[in-house]
């Protein structure tokens, strides 16, 4: 018997997220006989967590070298006060952490060598860069994950040059909105979605968590959940959110109500959770739209939600949260942008709006599942089917191990 091909997947953040969550889904159904799974993780949090209490991993390393955000301190995950720090407070903390990835530059390729990793799978745009360079200069193939549609100016030509490099052997992208940035490279590219545990997430496979405590029984809950930044597009949830309220009759108006899971990451700029929820107070939408905060299990929470709501205005790659939405035969209600509409039928699993946001077509779409309870019921049982035919976590490891095999061969 032969043994196992040693796999190094490198996942540039720790926090948890559709990255860590989705690398999750990928190691759980690939086969360990074929493939021994040695996962980089720039510090323990909780997909490290995830991983070990899952028994996913053969091998799981921390590297602080690694950097997530380059104003972070040397011995702590960055907060947002970090990045508002005095000059004479980030300038040296940026200097150290040039120097670590400078370091992690030489003890990497050191350890592809010494652990004699056959192929370095790259989950995430910080570990495309990072694992392009060390598979060039180590000579070992390299798989880059892309789950982003655009990438800075600045590094562009970087990407571009490391893209269609020799060692760079697949490059699979979560749709097709993501294979757009790679055009001269068909070759390279194979468009693999994201998919979920279909048994994981189901109906009735944990309590819920919202109602007879934070909503009434009989509500209708419009659920999100996700990172909460001006390009997840909130605001236009809460201001449909208003006009939905207004325009239900008196006998229906004490039903829907609104809830968003996430918060707006430490390591970014500015606090969006903030400004929605004063958006929230300015509406008259307290206790009505809610923000619970960051879970890491969010399976208790969308058991209790009946329509799943996404309002990206942004050319979203292939949000997770929608796939997780529709497995728990919720009915989804989004704009039509990047590759929402790779997931979502509308009329069939859920509503596609128009890319450039309307509060009133978001109120109406919403609304409508509150009138007609047997269409909030039709689609999201055709959602579920369309999760178990397309996004289903068994075909997708299949999928990505005949992308690592391919890259080997």
């Amino acid at each position: 018997m032969t043994r196992p091909r040693r796999v190094l997947f490198i996942n540039d953040t720790a926090r948890n997220g559709g990255p860590g969550r989705s690398l999750h889904a990928i190691l759980s159904f690939l086969d360990p006989e074929e493939i021994h799974r040695m996962v980089l993780l720039p510090r323990e949090d909780a997909i490290a967590r995830l991983l070990r209490e899952a028994s996913v991993v053969d091998e799981l390393i921390i590297d602080p070298d690694l950097i997530e955000n380059a104003w972070q301190p040397w011995d702590r995950a960055v907060e947002r006060d970090d990045l508002d720090a005095p000059l004479k407070v980030r300038l040296p903390r940026l200097a150290l952490n040039v120097g670590r990835m400078g370091r992690l530059a030489v003890t990497l390729p050191r350890l592809v060598r010494e652990r004699g990793v056959e192929l370095i799978y790259c989950n995430g745009t910080t570990a495309d860069f990072v694992g392009g360079i060390v598979g060039n200069l180590t000579g070992t193939p390299v798989i880059w994950h892309v789950r982003y549609t655009a990438i800075p100016a600045a590094s562009r030509a970087l990407h571009g040059a490391l893209a269609r490099s020799r060692q760079v052997k697949r490059i699979v992208c979560v749709s097709n909105a993501s294979a757009a940035l790679f055009p001269g490279l068909p070759e390279k590219v194979a468009v693999v979605h994201n998919a979920v545990d279909v048994e994981r997430y189901r109906r009735d496979a944990t309590p819920g968590a919202l109602r007879g405590s934070l909503v009434p029984q009989d509500a209708l809950i419009y659920g999100s959940m996700g990172r909460i930044l001006p390009r997840k597009g909130y605001p236009h949830m809460i201001r449909a959110a208003r006009e939905l309220i207004d325009r239900c009759s008196p006998e229906e108006r004490h039903r829907p109500y609104f809830v968003v899971l996430g918060d707006t990451p430490a390591d970014l700029p500015g606090d969006h959770l903030a400004e929605c929820r004063a958006l929230v107070v300015e509406l008259g939408l307290e206790g009505r739209f809610l923000f619970p905060g960051f879970t890491e299990d969010v399976r208790p929470w969308l058991q209790d939600f009946d329509v799943a709501v996404l309002p990206s205005v942004y050319p979203d790659p292939l949000p997770r949260t929608v796939i997780e939405g529709m497995a728990y035969e919720r009915p989804v209600v989004a704009f039509d942008v990047g590759g929402v509409g790779e997931m979502v039928r509308d009329g069939e699993t859920g509503t596609l709006l128009p890319p450039s946001p309307s509060t009133s077509l978001f109120a109406d779409a919403m609304l409508a599942y509150l009138h007609d309870p047997e269409r909030l019921r039709r689609e999201g049982i055709a959602a579920r089917e369309a999760v178990i035919a397309g996004f289903g976590g068994s075909a997708h490891g299949r999928a990505i191990q005949a992308q690592i095999e391919r890259a080997l061969r």
